[in-house]
């Protein structure tokens, strides 16, 4: 119901979604707890992946889990510019060390700057330096 919910509300803002099967808690399969954003706006605008993970994954993730009391897992990728949501799947610590840590995409807007401004550090992602030096 809730991944139902979510791809009939959500398409306005992140495009277009089906329902689908997806990993739940206990290394079950969920039907139709899934939604995968096929192309999401957000991603495809901002260009950036830190600004995926930090103004839309791990906000839309906290938000399910302590609101709604229900684990939500979200999955960008950022090469086809789909996410996968998993609903019943909690978070792991591994896969937020991960999403923090994806370089930069090659066409961020930024060149790295939101990264810098959301670590609150001063250096930019170490891929675009890369690039930069190119």
């Amino acid at each position: 119901m809730n991944a139902w919910a979510t791809m009939m509300a959500g398409v306005w803002l992140m495009g277009e979604c089906e329902l689908n099967d997806c990993e739940i808690d206990g290394g079950k399969i969920g039907v139709k707890q899934g939604v995968l954003v096929k192309r999401c706006r957000f991603l495809e605008e901002s260009g950036c992946a830190s600004v995926c993970v930090n103004s839309c994954k791990i906000p839309t993730q906290k938000f399910f889990i302590e609101d709604m009391g229900l684990p939500l897992t979200m999955t960008p990728d950022y090469e086809t510019g789909e996410c996968q949501f998993s609903f019943g799947l909690s978070v792991s610590p591994a896969s937020e060390f991960d999403a923090k840590n994806t370089p930069c995409i090659g066409r961020c807007p930024s060149a790295g700057g939101m990264r810098k401004w959301h670590e609150g550090g001063d250096s930019t992602c170490h891929m675009m330096e890369e690039d930069n030096n190119e």
